[in-house]
């Protein structure tokens, strides 16, 4: 592809994962709406923090989980995000930049502290999420690196930024910043609750402004207000030239160039937890597509990090992509 120093740039919330397996009867006793990310305040973050006694931190959050991955695989990735000066903060950069992912984005004073996402997985492997943005919704406009989003082959957009102004004005910088630089914009609508929330901004946005995006099935249906995905998908088309829409064990479709392609899931012994599942999906295309390879095969390298990811607890890779990529005979 042309000149570029990083395969991927996202932009992001910045959050610190707090995760615990729990029963159904849990989610029944909170009030929490299974396979959702709820917003909520800090006094009913602090509470379900009180409450999930036995989880562990673990930095977080859509698009970081994505160029996470992307390093993984041996990609060169960047992230812009805020996070205040406080302990998960600075726990949330070290992870970072321990991952290989280059992060410069300064700190703010807290309060309010760094985002968490207090999330409840569920013997079925389904995770839910229950989100104090904290920090993460004060990303502005000043925060967007320009020479990184220029330097970046790709810029990885995450949906959940549009939840507040500030961060969406953020958002649309960047964007502004990659098309001028000519460098191709994707975009992942995160979570059905998400889109019913932005619908117009998000069919605004992907009609025109938008080369690749992600969704999952109820995502895609929700965006285009249909229930036929073949109807969504080709108005999805439409309006954008790569859509990739995942399936769960069903796999994935990946639409481009008057063609859909359909890529079969990784196997996996066990769903443990689903959380980061599209987020290392997004992660695997874009590193295929980065090194330009044929769309089935981004959607093979897609598959096969979904699957590692949501083998075992925690929204990132506990195994090196590259390593498992080659051992499964991927060229690499």
């Amino acid at each position: 592809m042309s000149n570029s120093s990083y395969d991927v740039v996202a932009v992001g919330n910045a959050i610190i994962d707090i995760q615990q397996q729990v029963s159904e009867t849990f989610l029944v006793e909170e009030g929490i709406t299974k396979d959702a990310m709820t917003l909520i305040d800090e006094p009913r973050a602090d509470h379900l923090t009180a409450r999930l006694t036995s989880a562990t931190p673990a930095a977080g959050g859509s698009a970081a989980n994505t160029v996470t991955g992307v390093s993984s695989f041996g990609g060169r990735a960047g992230y812009i995000g805020k996070v205040a000066d406080d302990e998960l903060g600075a726990r949330f950069t070290q992870e970072f930049r321990a991952a290989g992912v280059r992060f410069n984005t300064p700190p703010r004073s807290a309060p309010p502290g760094t985002a968490r996402s207090l999330i409840v997985i569920t013997p079925d492997g389904h995770r839910s999420m229950n989100t104090y943005l904290g920090a993460s919704t004060l990303l502005s406009p000043e925060d967007i690196d320009a020479d990184l989003i220029g330097a970046g082959e790709t810029l990885f957009l995450e949906g959940y930024l549009f939840d507040r102004d500030e961060a969406k004005a953020a958002f649309v910088h960047a964007a502004e910043i990659a098309r001028t630089a000519k460098r191709k914009v994707a975009l992942t609508l995160s979570d059905k609750f998400c889109v019913d929330r932005h619908r117009d901004s998000f069919r605004h946005l992907v009609s025109g402004h938008v080369d690749i995006l992600f969704a999952n099935e109820s995502e895609i249906l929700s965006l285009y207000e249909s229930d036929d995905l073949g109807v969504a998908m080709a108005a999805a088309r439409r309006d954008c030239p790569v859509v990739a829409v995942t399936r769960g064990a069903s796999g994935s479709l990946i639409a481009a160039r008057g063609a859909t392609v359909e890529v079969k899931a990784f196997p996996v012994d066990q769903v443990v937890d689903s959380t980061g599942a599209g987020d290392l999906y997004a992660a695997g295309f874009l590193f295929g597509f980065a090194q330009e390879r044929p769309l089935a095969e981004c959607g093979s390298f897609a598959s096969l990090a979904a699957a590692e990811v949501i083998s075992h607890m925690g929204p990132r890779p506990e195994q090196n992509l590259r390593a498992l990529a080659l051992k499964h005979g991927f060229r690499v």
